[in-house]
């Protein structure tokens, strides 16, 4: 590969490969119980700060959690200022092109930090890492930047940092190979609810979609460790826990001595003694009855599922590799209706898609309409390079697919509206997450089905339940007064 750069890099360097990615090998997936500290980075960090930015998806602010919880391990302390850190890390997301440019604009305004402390630290991680073009990119444009590594190396974040230290040189450490399985973890979590992931990786390959290239194959953790995980935090007093993944729904499917899927774990999550369980991301495709019939005992499994269609067209399904039909996903929506009466649904949206007729996209917006989804969130086609569709003619004018996103978060928010208004009068629980953005004076948090709701409360509520009547409903959230004071 051919780099114009005036700055050396280390022998790490190993530059992704979309290619390499997209070959599944057939090679062991490897579960690995020893991680430690290196004993000569202990306590590298006292007197030394750090800052990590994180764009995208819940994964990603899972990945911080256990980049902060190790550098917290060899003594770093956190700082929201970025003139006062000596590590600064930004965790990128590589889903959209206007994510990525973020960061690149974010790196263009830090560049000033590197020319007044030398001696700082710059690293991009996350997906963005994991894409050739990001490399050359940063190699020829931003070569002040001192550490890249990528999603399958997280674990080696403590002997990245002492290589760039001690070798006063760019440290380039992407593998394109399938990632392992790291156990044990450190990981520094903040408030009462938790992100666990239960899986790494997408084998779905949608013809739009990047993830499968920078994140790797499916590779299910082991259920004891998971089980294990959630019993901790249940033991640490934590009130929720959302289970992570690509595609939830594939757990397990890696497995070949145990007949174990997502439903036999989400049973065996809903007894243990944590308040609310959630799961993100789920693929249509990989909902099966046994996962509804688990879904449908309540307890502590909540009665909301984001489950992402993208169109409402066959045809367009079927060009975007999502591996189903309108006839499938509405199949599925009854069957989950059917067994669990009070569910709400949420879902995902692309508009302008290569190919999209005015009449595919109706069809788009007439599911929102019969579905009646709680909440959607919706994006014009954005072209990654390195996926299938990136090579398709993107022929949907740019104000055509402007146009398109109006109207179909038009149906969105009518749909949202008509959800919410159902819970005029009701009294619902919530777990109060804090001072409501809007008024100093109401907190906010969010019921079971994830719908965010503001009242009147003191600071003392966040981080507990308390009970809310609902007089006020709107298009994004509700609003209430606190009917139960005690909280729990």
């Amino acid at each position: 590969m051919s780099v114009k750069s005036d700055k050396d890099f280390s022998i790490y360097f190993n530059p992704p490969s979309l290619s390499d990615a997209k070959k599944r090998g057939k090679e062991d997936v490897k579960v690995h119980y020893n991680f430690s500290i290196p004993e000569e980075m202990t306590g590298f960090g006292i007197g030394k700060k750090y800052l990590i930015r994180t764009y995208g998806c819940q994964m990603n602010e899972h990945d911080s959690e256990t980049m902060k919880g190790m550098l917290e391990q060899i003594g770093y302390e956190a700082t929201e200022e970025a003139s006062e850190a000596d590590v600064i890390l930004l965790n990128t997301c590589a889903i959209r092109e206007n994510a990525e440019e973020k960061v690149f604009g974010q790196l263009g305004n830090l560049k000033h930090l590197k020319k007044e402390n030398p001696s700082l630290i710059l690293g991009v991680c996350g997906c963005m890492s994991q894409e050739e073009n990001v490399i050359n990119r940063i190699l020829q444009k931003h070569n002040f930047v001192d550490l890249i590594f990528g999603t399958h190396n997280i674990h080696r974040l403590p002997h990245l940092i002492k290589d760039c230290y001690f070798n006063k040189e760019m440290v380039v450490e992407v593998w394109s190979k399938e990632g392992d399985i790291i156990e044990n973890l450190p990981k520094k979590r903040e408030g009462m609810r938790a992100w666990v992931n239960i899986m790494y990786g997408c084998d779905k390959f949608c013809t739009y979609c990047i993830v499968p290239y920078t994140r790797g194959k499916e590779r299910s953790r082991r259920p004891e460790d998971v089980i294990a995980e959630v019993r901790d935090l249940a033991r640490q007093g934590f009130k929720e826990i959302t289970l992570l993944g690509q595609n939830v729904n594939a757990y397990g499917k890696d497995f070949e001595d145990i007949n174990y899927r997502f439903g036999d774990l989400m049973d065996d999550i809903h007894k243990i003694d944590i308040p609310r369980v959630r799961f993100t991301t789920s693929h249509p495709r990989d909902f099966d009855d046994h996962l509804i019939e688990v879904l449908a005992k309540k307890g502590n499994l909540v009665e909301h599922i984001h489950l992402p269609v993208q169109s409402g067209n066959t045809e367009m399904l079927k060009i975007m590799s999502r591996k189903y039909s309108r006839e499938h996903y509405m199949n599925l929506v009854s069957k989950i209706r059917k067994a669990i009466p009070d569910v709400v649904l949420t879902s995902d949206f692309i508009v302008g898609f290569p190919g999209e007729t005015e009449e595919q996209f109706e069809d788009t917006v007439s599911l929102v309409k019969e579905v009646e989804y709680d909440f959607a969130y919706t994006y014009i086609y954005s072209a990654r390079e390195g996926t299938p569709a990136a090579k398709m003619k993107d022929d949907v004018p740019e104000e055509v697919k402007k146009q398109r996103l109006k109207r179909l978060n038009e149906a969105v928010a009518e749909s949202s509206y008509k959800q919410n208004a159902k819970l005029q009068g009701q009294t619902v629980e919530v777990l109060v997450e804090g001072i409501s953005k809007n008024n100093a004076k109401f907190l906010s948090g969010r019921t079971r089905t994830n719908k965010l709701v503001h009242f009147e409360g003191t600071e003392d509520l966040i981080g507990h339940f308390v009970d809310v009547k609902i007089n006020k409903t709107t298009t994004w959230f509700v609003s209430g007064n606190i009917v139960v004071q005690e909280v729990v």
